[in-house]
């Protein structure tokens, strides 16, 4: 038997529309796209981001409103860099469980701030929560 200590495998990181975003990685977010002012994106609920009612966790649930408005803002601009929130808004209608999706739209793109807004898609299509914001492009 062996006593050789092996490093840990490392996790490939995940390309977030050209961007590297830890914190979403380890969440596990899925980027499905971003293009024209629209973004998708996805994640599986796991336990660890639940609340004591166990549904997806309301900072969560803005992280991931954030990180889509955020994409289709960059998209929008076809801007290499990220952006920067200003302001942020955010409705929480339902619950959200199982597998979370969420669409960011740009709603008006100027030189460079961006007026967005996203929606949190249950299984059934419904809304579970929504959100708006404004965000500048990063310099």
């Amino acid at each position: 038997m062996s006593t050789e200590n092996h490093p840990p495998q490392k996790h490939e990181r995940t390309s977030f529309f050209g961007l590297d975003i830890p914190f979403l990685d380890h969440l596990g977010v899925v980027p499905e796209y971003a293009q024209d002012g629209k973004s998708r994106i996805s994640l599986e609920l796991k336990p660890e981001l639940t609340n004591s009612f166990q549904v997806a966790h309301g900072g969560l649930i803005m992280t991931l409103l954030d990180f889509a408005m955020a994409a289709a803002a960059r998209s929008a601009a076809k801007h290499p860099l990220g952006v920067i929130t200003i302001d942020m808004t955010t409705s929480f209608l339902r619950p959200s469980v199982g597998k979370i999706l969420l669409e960011g739209t740009v709603l008006k793109a100027g030189k460079t701030i961006h007026y967005c807004e996203a929606v949190v898609l249950n299984d059934a299509g419904e809304i579970t929560a929504k959100a708006s914001g404004t965000f500048t492009l990063r310099k």
